[in-house]
């Protein structure tokens, strides 16, 4: 079995025409390393097996404490109503980019017995390198949704589950057969966590996506959506998890999350719009 750092170079060596200098917008090549373009920007494989494309440090907020905690309701099962949806849109021998990959397990378990050629990528170093753990041969990197490592027209499928979007670069790195899966929250999601973090705050409380949507139809034509919604029991050995795993704690005082501790959910709603865009 190869090394990461072994399988990562094997990776890149054969897809290099899948990425882009993200310094100067030219090709990249194989190098002894990495990956290397004309004007002799290099960049190397990391020993986890990755590429970091970042020029400087973006903070997200995002840590391993919550990808940990995320992680580990994936694996319970908490979003499989939503995983079984999104797998009918992965054909087999794709090419599949993953905006905002976090640690890899929706990639991973949308990926399984796919035969997809995958690149996952995050600003996040410490999703990334949990995404290394993940057991599909998907290759991770670290990169910026503003300036995207990669090269015209690649992908057939780009993924963007619950993470920002940027459309023009969406348009640019899709195949024009392409298409683009978007993953928004409804108002129902995660709606006991919201009540319990804010009991007293309806604006906290209360989501829309219409703004979202609306800006999705601008870009691309709009040719399926699906609503999903379901409720999702929470054993205790994942209640502690269910509050870590979200941004939603963010502006939480610590004394409310030890009341919400002390007073654990054993349910949660999954509340959610899948969209599936074509290029107009």
């Amino acid at each position: 079995m190869l090394k990461k750092i072994d399988w990562g170079k094997q990776f890149v060596t054969e897809n290099s025409p899948l990425f882009l200098c993200p310094l100067c917008q030219n090709p990249m090549g194989a190098s002894a390393n990495g990956l290397k373009c004309e004007n002799n920007h290099h960049f190397d494989v990391s020993k986890k097996g990755t590429l970091y494309f970042l020029q400087k440090n973006i903070t997200s907020g995002y840590d391993r404490r919550l990808f940990t905690a995320r992680r580990q309701l994936i694996q319970a099962g908490m979003y499989d109503g939503l995983l079984d949806k999104l797998r009918e849109y992965i054909p087999q021998n794709t090419t599949v980019l993953d905006v905002g990959c976090g640690e890899g397990s929706f990639f991973n378990k949308i990926a399984t017995d796919k035969n997809i050629t995958g690149v996952g990528f995050d600003i996040a170093k410490d999703g990334v390198y949990m995404a290394t753990e993940q057991t599909e041969p998907l290759f991770w990197c670290i990169a910026d949704l503003t300036r995207l490592p990669f090269s015209h027209q690649v992908f057939d499928i780009v993924l963007n589950l619950f993470t920002p979007s940027n459309y023009k670069e969406f348009k640019r790195v899709l195949k024009p057969s392409g298409t683009l899966v978007k993953v928004v929250p409804r108002s129902g999601y995660l709606q006991e966590l919201r009540q319990a973090f804010y009991p007293t705050n309806q604006k906290k409380q209360h989501y829309e996506n219409y703004e979202v949507i609306q800006h999705f139809e601008e870009q691309f034509k709009l040719v399926n959506h699906h609503e999903i919604t379901y409720t999702f029991d929470i054993l205790p050995k994942n209640q502690a998890a269910l509050l870590e795993m979200s941004p939603l704690e963010w502006g939480v005082s610590a004394e409310q999350k030890e009341i919400v501790a002390k007073n654990p959910l054993n349910k949660i709603t999954i509340d959610l719009d899948v969209l599936i865009g074509k290029e107009k």
